[in-house]
Formats: structure tokens, C-alpha cells, sequence
């Protein structure tokens, strides 16, 4: 029975007739029969339907099999998918059908915007995919949204006197938020808020919303750090409930606990981490036994003694996955009273520890290992730097165990290079600040011997406990575990690589053993230290690797060269470490194997908070380089170009770190064309005006969008792509006279 009619939009007739043509499947139809199905009376009306069901034949979308009539086309063209919204129009979205490559990459097309039906970032939703004419790329056309994703959008209020906007910041929408002037939660012109969409009519430029809550005054310090917390969609307020249960904990640690675990109170013991840290969650003893061996026991927090699966701590912690390191504070994975007082491995206090204790022989060989639980009083809490003192002078408390395990911490970190580890070295930041949060100085983080021993004996817990568990004696079979894996080299882009560094004369092997292969590697970066292609290879080699990921099914630590590997070592700040705990005390007690589908969903949400936490502190040390930039307009830098695209080069000046955009307009001297294939952008008049990911160019400081967090610079007139190890001799900003103090210092370093 038709519909009734009733006057339809353009936009409206279209996403009905989106609608019918879906469910048509093989059968052909004419304009009338399609008027008739949505309700479309009226002749201008069907002539519209008309129109459009031709302008889809002409576009692909439907095969025109006599005149007048149409049918989709013999292979399926409507398919579910995520759709990705972008600011700048350029949607696509990712389809999960059979077009999917063997080789496991997902499909992706592109989605114009009047054909998007208003769909969101992460929506899933069904489309039509446009069948490919010759020198055109097939596109979709969004017909339903099957499931919208819950999300909220961080913006600047601007409020009249019968609505408000708000102005997003969002990378995922361009279009300002209309909000009615009940929906504000008081929120005025200035104010930081986050909104929820509410609706978003097809006839509507913009979408109508609800202010969630208002995070403060755009430009403080608190309030921005609050917004990219919540541009994230990260918590930035612990739940009171979750508080409460945390004080409820009885933090006293019984005799007969103490009688089920094996005591090292008497142990020399110490804690070795950044010095504004507060959550302890390793810590390392060391003695002497009667065979002249040395034992090195690594005590880690035991976080689950505490928090009972199921519980409401335990659940806030799953959910948060990971504590989020920002610029000038932790946002932690569990209330502060457990990871800051009961559970932080404090000096002089006996606290409640899961250990990995090693014995080991002059040459670091490991003679035996036990993995139990253990009761432990830190003798001393060192900072890496009071550490890397004692190190350096040979004297100091613990000097003499600091030393030796050194010189194991080495031997046992030049063997696994030698077998086939990855050679990295990333260069990290961490900011000066005021009182107010305000940058001084950028510092590049330098790590010391300090560092690394403390990282050599994790990876060694971490790796024991994993084959303990993943490779069982007796030939027993391994039962469901949480592993920290990172797969192979994506091969293109190694043979893509080796193809580079042959142009610049030096060899990178891509077949044979995971060994031999990084071992290539090593030796690729070893060679190109120092050298004008550095930066290019370095950042290359680093763009080929995978992601390092927790997951149920091993498939070994590439770059760490480890069969076996999982995440035991900081389960006060990562709910993975925590599961391994509970795991391993299931098992070594004899229980029988978990689920594995529901560990790995649990594996998965780990991986992608943890994602989400990276992208979040990187925003927060974005914000503040910008701030820190915005007193150094016109100031000029040597810089390397970190990344080549079609709109321009981005650059990060050597002296700071501070990384931005070169736009490709702001290149007045020639018309500059994208080349992918060589990272390089190429000018049309003079193609000796070339500009190549390593290159080191001159640039000048030019605007600072502290709202969008952004930074532009030009280059200085002359400035070319050449690979002069230049330093800028630019003088620092002084310091003023208030106080200040350093952040981003609070994560550990070892984080594989």
C-alpha cells in the first residue's frame, strides 16, 4: 500500500529512496513503482524520483537494464560498516564484507557528505557502494544508521539570547553544536563545556545538543587539561562511590597473611623511579647466597590481594584499563588510596608484594627462578637521578648492590641485542612548570644506566612470567593467558626501507630469521648515526614496525626478540598487569583455564584504552608546546621534517622538540607537488627544490592556536632540504622567579 503524501525535501526523498532501493535485492523497478513505495504522489514529485534514480545509474550505483528501469548490480552493494567523520569533510567508511583483503586490510570509501545522513564518528551504519567506473574510485552512500556510537564533543559556548553554540574542538566535526538556551547547565559565552547531540535533522546544517557539564573558563590550565581528557572521552573526576569503597579497604597486613607468604623484610630492598612519583608498584632486592651466586628478587605491588574481581574498584579499573600520564598530572587507573598509599611499595613500611626472584651466576645466566608471593619493607626510595648519582660515585646507600646489579642490568641488555632485540632510541620531553601550569622550559628526557637496570630486570619478570604460563613443563598444554605481543615488520614498508637506505649505500637485510632481520636492522641504525640520512631512516625503520598489543594468542615480541612476553610489573597502573596476577595464581594453584573469547575482549579493551591514553597524553604535551611557542613568535630554529604530506612538511625544531606545520602555501618560491613514494614534496618550476622527511631546514616561528593546539612556522628565505648538523644557537627562555615544577617525568621508562 503506498504511503500517503506528504511534501518530501530533496534530502529527505533521497535517503527514502536510499531506503527502498535496499531492500530491492536482485529485482529491477521503475520510477513509479519507487514514487509509489515512499509515498511520492505528486508529478513533480515522481519526476524528482525520477531524476535521481537516473543520476545514480550515472553515478554506478544502479545498472539501467532497458530504459527506465534499474536494478543494483549483480554483486551485493550494500554492506555494514564504521563510518569515520572528519572535520575537514573528507568521511570514509570502513567496511566489514567480503571486498576485505586476504592479507586482513579492511576496505575503506570515501562518503561525500550530503550523502553521510549526518552519521558520526564510529557509527555503524549501512551503505550503498557506487559500482567503479573507469578512472573514478568507487564511493558509498550512507542509506541507515544502524547503531549510533555514544560520544560527546568538548567546545567553547557562545551564548545569545535565545540559544548558544558551541564551537568544537573536535577533529571529528566541523560544524558548530546548536544548543536551546534550557539545555546550558548555566554555561556562558567563554565557557569549556561538553555536549552531547541530541538530534540532527536531515534538513539541518547544524546539530542541536545538551551541555553534559562545564569544565571551566577556555584558556585555564585545569580546564583544558579537563577537555582533553573528555575530547577523549577519558574520565577526569574519580567517582565518589568508587572512593569510598577505597577507604573501606583495611590496609593492615595480618600474621597469618604474612605466615602464607615468604618474608624478605630482612632483604636489602629499594625502589628506583621518577622522582615526582608516588605510586611504587616495583621493587628490587638484592643478597648475596653461600654459592657465590647473587639473588635479585623483582617484588611487584600485589594490587589484587586487595581489589576482589567483580568489585566496584575492580570494575572502575577495568574500564579506566591504565592510569593517563598528562603533562602536570596522573590520572590514575585506582583511587589514590590504594595506588599512592596501600599499594605504593613506600620505605620503611611492610607491604604486601608478588615476586619473581632469580638466581643468578657472575655472567647474568639465570640458575634458577620462583615465582611467589611475598611480604616486603623498602629500605630506600631512590629517584633515577639520586640512583645514576650513586653510580656515578661509587658511593651512597645501597652502592655496592646498586653496582652489581648494574653490571648484570648490562650483561643481560647486550645479550638481548645480540639476540635480536630492537635498538630504538625515541627522544621524549617532559616540560618545566609554574605554579599556574605554565611551560618554562622543554627538557629532553636522557636515559641513564639508572634507567635502563631497572628496565633489563622488569623485561626479565615480565618474560619469566609469561613462559612460565605459555610454555608449561611436563609438556602440558598452555592454558588462556594475557600476552604482550608485537608482531611483525608490515614487509612493504621494510622492503620500502632497505630500498631507502640503498640509495644512501647501505644494506638492510628483509628475509630470513626474526634475528638476522633485526640484527639488519640494528646495524642499519648503528650506521646511520650521526649521518645525514639519519632522521629519514631512523624515522622510516620506526613507521614499518607494528603495535605492540595484549591479546590471548602469542605471536611472540618482535621487538624485543621474545617468544614469550606478558605485562606483570605495574598492575597499579595497567588492569592487564592485573589480570596476569590473577591469572598466575589460578594456575599455579591448579585451576582450571579461563575463557579465552572473554580475555581477549578484555585484551582488546585494553589495547584500545591504552590507545586512547597515548593519544591523550601526546594532546596534553601538544598544548603545552604550543603554549610554550607562543612567546617565541618570529624566533627562528633548525629543524628536521618529521613528516611529509600534500598540504605541507612538518617540522620539529632540534633545540625543543616542538613539532608543526610548514603549510605547502606558505612555499612562495615554486609550486611543490606530493611525492608518496620518496617522502618528499618536489618543486614543478626548479626540481631542485625538494624538501624530504630527515631533512634539516631553517624555520621561523610564525602562530601559536592554543585552541586547536596547533603550531605553524616558516621556513626562512634560502632555507633548503639539506642534512647540515647544524644546531640553532637561538638563546632558551629564562626562567622568571616564580617556582616551578617539572611534569610528565611520572611513567616509568620501560613501557614495551
Amino acid at each position: 500500500m503506498a504511503k500517503k503524501t506528504v511534501h518530501k525535501s530533496p534530502k529527505e526523498l533521497d535517503r527514502l529512496i536510499n531506503e527502498y532501493i535496499s531492500r530491492q535485492g536482485n529485482n529491477t523497478f521503475n520510477y513509479r513503482q519507487a514514487a509509489f513505495a515512499i509515498g511520492a504522489g505528486t508529478a513533480k514529485m515522481q519526476k524528482a524520483v525520477a531524476m535521481i534514480l537516473a543520476d545514480k545509474a550515472f553515478d554506478g550505483v544502479l545498472i539501467e537494464t532497458s530504459p527506465g528501469k534499474y536494478r543494483l548490480p549483480a554483486k551485493t552493494n550494500v554492506v555494514e560498516g564504521v563510518f569515520s567523520r572528519r572535520s575537514n569533510g573528507k568521511n570514509f567508511v570502513v567496511v566489514n564484507d567480503s571486498t576485505e583483503a586476504a592479507d586482513g586490510e579492511v576496505t575503506a570509501y570515501a562518503v561525500d557528505d550530503s550523502k553521510s545522513m549526518h552519521a558520526l564518528n564510529g557509527d555503524l551504519v549501512k551503505v550503498i557502494i557506487a559500482a567503479n567506473r573507469r578512472g573514478v574510485e568507487a564511493e558509498a552512500e550512507v542509506v541507515e544508521i544502524i547503531e549510533p556510537k555514544e560520544q560527546t564533543f568538548v567546545g567553547t559556548l557562545d551564548v545569545m539570547r535565545q540559544f548558544a553554540y558551541l564551537k568544537t574542538d573536535s577533529r571529528y566535526l566541523a560544524n558548530d553544536i546548536f544548543i536551546p538556551r534550557n539545555r546550558l547547565r548555566g554555561g556562558t559565552t567563554g565557557d569549556k563545556a561538553v555536549v552531547r547531540i541530541t538530534s540532527w535533522p536531515m534538513s539541518s546544517k547544524n546539530p542541536s545538543g545538551e551541555v553534559l557539564d562545564i569544565l571551566g573558563r577556555s584558556g585555564e590550565n585545569n580546564c583544558e587539561i579537563h577537555a582533553i581528557l573528555a575530547e577523549y572521552d577519558l574520565p577526569y573526576r574519580y567517582p565518589e562511590s568508587v572512593e569510598k569503597a577505597a577507604e573501606a579497604i583495611n590496609p593492615g597486613i595480618t600474621p597469618e597473611e604474612i605466615a602464607r607468604r615468604e618474608d624478605f623484610r630482612r632483604v636489602a630492598t629499594f625502589t628506583i623511579d621518577p622522582a615526582d612519583a608516588k605510586d611504587f608498584d616495583d621493587a628490587l632486592s638484592f643478597r648475596r647466597l653461600d654459592n657465590g651466586n647473587v639473588e635479585v628478587g623483582v617484588h611487584i605491588a600485589d594490587v589484587t590481594h586487595y581489589v576482589t574481581p567483580g568489585s566496584i574498584i575492580d570494575q572502575e579499573a577495568e574500564e579506566r584499563a591504565t592510569s593517563v600520564y598528562l603533562v602536570d598530572r596522573t590520572v590514575p587507573m585506582l583511587p589514590e588510596r590504594l595506588c599512592n598509599f596501600i599499594c605504593s611499595l613506600r620505605p620503611g613500611e611492610e607491604k604486601l608484594t608478588y615476586s619473581c626472584i632469580f638466581e643468578l651466576d657472575n655472567d647474568a645466566n639465570i640458575v634458577s627462578h620462583r615465582i611467589l608471593r611475598t611480604v616486603i619493607c623498602s629500605d630506600r626510595r631512590f629517584s633515577y637521578e639520586e640512583a645514576q648519582a650513586v653510580l656515578d660515585s661509587g658511593t651512597g646507600d645501597f652502592s655496592e648492590e646498586l653496582e652489581e646489579i648494574n653490571r648484570l642490568a648490562k650483561i643481560l641488555r647486550d645479550r638481548r641485542f645480540k639476540d635480536g632485540a630492537l635498538d630504538f632510541d625515541r627522544a621524549e620531553v617532559y616540560f618545566d612548570l609554574d605554579d599556574d601550569g605554565y611551560p618554562l622550559r622543554v627538557n629532553e628526557k636522557v636515559l641513564t644506566d639508572a634507567n635502563h637496570l631497572i628496565e633489563e630486570f622488569m623485561l626479565l619478570a615480565n618474560k619469566a612470567v609469561a613462559t612460565r604460563i605459555g610454555n608449561p613443563a611436563g609438556h602440558k598444554k598452555a592454558k588462556p593467558f594475557v600476552y604482550r605481543v608485537h608482531d611483525k615488520p608490515d614487509e612493504a614498508k621494510l622492503s620500502e626501507l632497505a630500498s631507502i637506505a640503498a640509495t644512501f649505500g647501505h644494506k638492510l637485510k628483509t628475509e630470513g630469521s626474526m634475528r638476522e632481520v633485526n640484527r639488519s636492522i640494528n646495524q642499519l641504525l648503528h650506521d646511520v648515526k650521526g649521518t645525514g640520512e639519519d632522521n629519514l631512516i631512523s624515522t622510516l625503520a620506526i613507521r614499518s614496525m607494528a603495535k605492540a598489543v595484549y591479546s590471548t594468542v602469542n605471536v611472540g615480541h618482535y621487538g624485543l626478540s621474545f617468544e614469550y612476553y606478558t605485562h606483570f610489573t605495574s598492575p597499579i597502573r595497567r588492569f592487564p598487569d592485573m589480570m596476569v596476577h590473577r591469572l598466575l595464581t589460578r594456575y599455579l594453584d591448579g585451576g582450571r583455564a579461563v575463557n579465552r573469547q572473554k580475555l581477549e575482549e578484555k585484551c582488546k579493551h585494553s589495547s584500545e584504552m591504552e590507545q586512547t591514553a597515548s593519544l591523550a597524553e601526546r594532546a596534553s604535551i601538544k598544548y603545552k608546546q604550543v603554549e610554550y611557542m607562543s612567546d617565541f613568535i618570529g624566533h627562528e630554529y633548525d629543524a628536521v621534517i618529521t613528516g611529509v604530506t600534500e598540504w605541507g612538511l612538518y617540522v620539529e625544531p632540534i633545540e625543543n622538540k616542538c613539532e608543526g606545520l610548514v603549510s605547502i602555501r606558505s612555499l612562495a618560491n615554486d609550486f611543490y607537488d606530493f611525492d608518496e613514494k620518496s617522502y618528499s614534496i618536489v618543486g614543478q618550476r626548479n626540481r631542485n627544490n625538494r624538501y624530504r622527511l630527515g631533512d634539516i631546514v631553517r624555520v621561523k616561528m610564525a602562530r601559536a592556536n592554543i585552541e586547536k593546539r596547533l603550531i605553524d612556522y616558516e621556513l626562512v628565505d634560502g632555507s633548503s632540504g639539506s642534512k647540515s648538523d647544524g644546531r640553532n644557537r637561538q638563546e632558551v627562555r629564562p626562567f622568571n622567579n616564580s617556582k616551578f615544577r617539572r611534569g610528565g617525568q611520572r611513567r616509568k621508562s620501560h613501557r614495551r
